[in-house]
C-alpha cells in the first residue's frame, strides 16, 4: 500500500509543508513571534510555561494538528479541545492513556482510573508519547506527543492551533472525483468514498451517508464535522 504523502498548513506564516517538514519548520518559523505579539494572549509582563503538542490519528496519520498549550491546563480541557475539533457526535465517553495509568472522563475506581482534573504540567514532560480514544463502541484512537517545552510571555490558559493537515484527497470509487460523502458501512473494503453524483444511486441509500471532512473521526458513526 502506497504511503500517503500529507501537508499542512503553518498557521503563522501560511506556508505548506509536508508532515515531517511542519515540526522542524515550527521551531524557526520567522513570523511566529511578530503573530505572537499581536494576539489576544500576548502579555510581556508574565510569562507561562507552554507545551507544543503534536496530535495524530493513530491509525490514520494524514490527521494531524500541531498545538501550542499551556501547561497549566487540564486533561479535561484537551480532551474538550479534541472533541470540538475532531471528535465529537454523540457525547461518547473518552479517556487519556499516559504510561500506565488511565485518566477518564467518567473514571471507574474499581478499574484503577483518573480523573482528567489532573493538569499537563503534572502528567506530562517534553518526549513522552500518550494516547487519547474517543467513543468506546466505534473507537477514534489518537497519538499525542510533547515535542518541546518553552516559556512564553503570555496570560491566561489557552489551546492554539499552529498547523494542521491539508484535507485528505480523497477520491469517488466510482468516477474519480473529489469524493464529497462516505457510506459508513462501505468504508472499511474502501468502496465508501463517493462524489454527490454517485452517491445518489450508492446501493447503502442516503441514510447510510456522512460528509467526507478532515477528521480522523471522518465516517463515524454519526460525525459531520466541526
Amino acid at each position: 500500500m502506497p504511503r500517503i504523502q500529507s501537508t499542512g498548513k503553518c498557521h503563522f506564516c501560511f506556508g505548506t509543508f509536508s508532515k515531517s517538514a511542519m515540526t522542524r519548520h515550527l521551531a524557526s518559523c520567522k513570523a511566529m513571534q511578530p503573530a505572537w505579539e499581536s494576539s489576544l494572549e500576548y502579555d510581556e509582563t508574565q510569562s507561562v510555561k507552554c507545551f507544543h503538542l503534536l496530535v495524530e490519528g493513530r491509525y490514520l496519520p494524514e490527521y494531524w494538528m500541531h498545538l501550542l498549550v499551556t501547561a497549566n491546563i487540564s486533561l479535561k480541557r484537551l480532551d474538550t479541545f479534541l472533541r470540538d475539533i475532531w471528535l465529537e457526535c454523540c457525547g461518547h465517553l473518552s479517556a487519556f492513556k499516559i504510561e500506565d495509568k488511565t485518566y477518564s472522563v467518567m473514571p471507574m475506581p474499581e478499574l484503577k482510573e483518573k480523573s482528567m482534573r489532573f493538569k499537563l504540567n503534572e502528567v506530562l514532560y517534553p518526549g513522552i508519547k500518550f494516547y487519547h480514544k474517543y467513543d468506546f463502541g466505534t473507537t477514534t484512537f489518537l497519538t499525542l506527543k510533547v515535542i518541546s517545552e518553552m516559556e512564553l510571555k503570555a496570560k491566561g490558559r489557552f489551546i492554539i492551533i499552529m498547523a494542521r493537515n491539508d484535507p485528505p484527497e480523497k477520491k469517488c470509487y466510482v468516477c474519480g472525483k473529489p469524493a464529497t460523502q462516505v457510506c459508513v458501512a462501505c468504508i472499511w473494503d474502501s468502496k465508501g468514498w463517493l462524489c454527490d453524483k454517485c452517491a445518489s444511486k450508492h446501493k447503502c441509500g442516503v441514510d447510510m451517508l456522512l460528509p467526507v471532512v478532515n477528521s480522523p473521526r471522518v465516517g463515524v458513526c454519526a460525525y459531520t464535522g466541526e
